[in-house]
């Protein structure tokens, strides 16, 4: 673990014992912080109370007497749509808040990183979709190519569980836009933006408050290197905000689509290419065709920003290609679950926003597409714009019939369970289509999260096979 540093002898109360939270609070202990705990669950409040914490009620009176800081879970509303209460009662008696991101760069640079021959990174990667492929993809790149790495954040493990600093190792954190707009220090070494497309707009009040938590990673982190997908107008005012110049190369624009005209460092993918090109001359080439853990032109985003944050590290193109090509994929996105008479089973669970679903549907000619839970706001005229792809889609979950009336034009079947529509779309398929589960809607009114809808997903598949 990292211990927390700077609040040696302090009491400071964490908000939420869950992954985040836990780890906040063994981390504070260890770094010599007297820390009080407190969650809204009885059983995550007796086994705190078991591991020896101190629980104190944070929501009546007095409870914030003596703390000197509140760290607060990711999942917690700070600001919308209202402020949990302990959070605003912190305000009233003026507790500074932060999160379990703002200790992790307070405490994992010590006095002992001057013995190392080389500084270790971290490398922070934020964004709508393609985070978590983006992060897991560099870091497996950099293990490939010989250079230790860990990875944390919004995916693993808690950034404060993991090991102290290694000579030359490099941290890898995905960070959603709840850990960047709470977190007080954010001072990676390279920051990559993948996309920005709407989700948790009642989290951030619209769409501007939501770039603006994932925009402070950049703007108040002051990254050395910046990454930036510049296929929306956020990331296009982005780069340009940090960078100096055309030529300016601390930033490295990323596009999907789109070969990029600029005397600077650009990384892009053009019918299946990556090509890198530094002051106006291509100096590298991928086929991506090939690499099969990154099928479709969302994925071809997804190794532009790995591969061009690799390459601020120093690895060489083709140290880089190699590992592309050995690269597995995560589970739930775009994940190969199987092939029977020549259709393919695809798991995108993680597709749960309206534009990740669509980015999948584009990854395949014919499809028979699974879809449907708890719609999000902004509707579906993202996706709608892909259905050339969807030969028929078949729609589970609580508003099954309420999604389907939305697909205009496409043939649907309302199926409400997934194993209502693995059968159906099974015995309708092809050889040479994909039944792809790609929801475009959160998971909860059915499963408890994306990866619990994956899983039924691949148990019904593999039923079949």
């Amino acid at each position: 673990m990292i211990p927390v540093q700077g609040y040696d002898g302090k009491t400071v109360a964490v908000l939420g014992l869950g992954l985040s939270g836990r780890s906040a609070a063994i981390a504070l202990a260890a770094g010599g912080a007297r820390a009080v705990v407190w969650d809204d669950g009885a059983q995550a409040r007796e086994t705190a109370e078991a591991d020896g914490f101190e629980v104190r009620d944070l929501t009546k009176a007095g409870g914030f007497d003596g703390v000197d800081r509140l760290v607060v879970s990711p999942g917690i509303p700070h600001l919308y749509p209202k402020p949990n209460k302990v959070i605003a009662a912190a305000w009233a008696v003026g507790v500074p808040v932060d999160n379990d991101i703002g200790l992790f760069f307070q405490s994992y640079a010590t006095d002992y990183w001057s013995g190392f021959t080389t500084i270790p990174k971290v490398i922070a990667v934020t964004g709508s979709n393609g985070k978590s492929t983006t992060s897991a993809l560099i870091h497996h790149i950099c293990e490939a190519n010989g250079r230790a790495s860990q990875l944390a954040g919004n995916i693993g493990r808690g950034v404060l569980d993991i090991e102290p600093a290694h000579d030359g190792e490099v941290i890898v954190l995905e960070l959603s836009s709840y850990q960047t707009d709470l977190a007080r220090s954010l001072t990676p070494d390279v920051a990559v933006l993948t996309n920005i497309s709407p989700d948790h707009l009642d989290r951030h009040a619209g769409l501007g408050g939501y770039f603006a938590a994932k925009r402070r990673l950049f703007a108040e982190g002051g990254p050395d290197r910046c990454v930036i997908g510049v296929d929306e107008i956020e990331g296009q005012f982005l780069a340009n905000q940090m960078a100096e110049g055309a030529a300016d190369d601390r930033v490295i624009r990323v596009s999907s689509g789109q070969k990029l005209e600029t005397e600077g460092w650009t990384v892009f993918a053009r019918k299946g290419f990556l090509s890198e090109y530094r002051k106006g001359r291509q100096v590298a080439s991928i086929d991506l065709r090939e690499v099969k853990g990154l099928p479709g032109a969302h994925n071809h985003q997804n190794a532009c920003a790995a591969y061009a944050a690799c390459r601020t590290l120093g690895f060489s193109p083709k140290g880089i290609e190699a590992a592309l090509h050995s690269f597995g994929g995560l589970p739930h996105r775009s994940q190969l679950v199987g092939e029977k008479d020549g259709v393919r089973f695809v798991n995108d669970s993680k597709a749960t926003n309206v534009d990740s679903a669509a980015k999948a549907l584009q990854a395949f000619p014919s499809v028979r597409w699974i879809c449907g839970g708890l719609q999000k706001e902004g509707g579906l005229n993202g996706v709608l714009e892909q259905l050339n792809h969807v030969r028929k889609a078949y729609v589970i979950g609580r508003e099954a019939e309420n999604f389907a009336r939305q697909l205009v034009g496409c043939e649907t079947l309302v199926c409400t369970t997934m194993e209502a529509a693995v059968a159906a779309a099974a015995a309708d398929a092809e050889a040479g289509e994909v039944v792809l589960l790609a929801p475009a809607c959160a998971s909860f009114d059915q499963y408890d999260n994306f990866e619990q809808r994956g899983d039924d997903f691949m148990a019904q598949v593999k039923r079949l096979l």
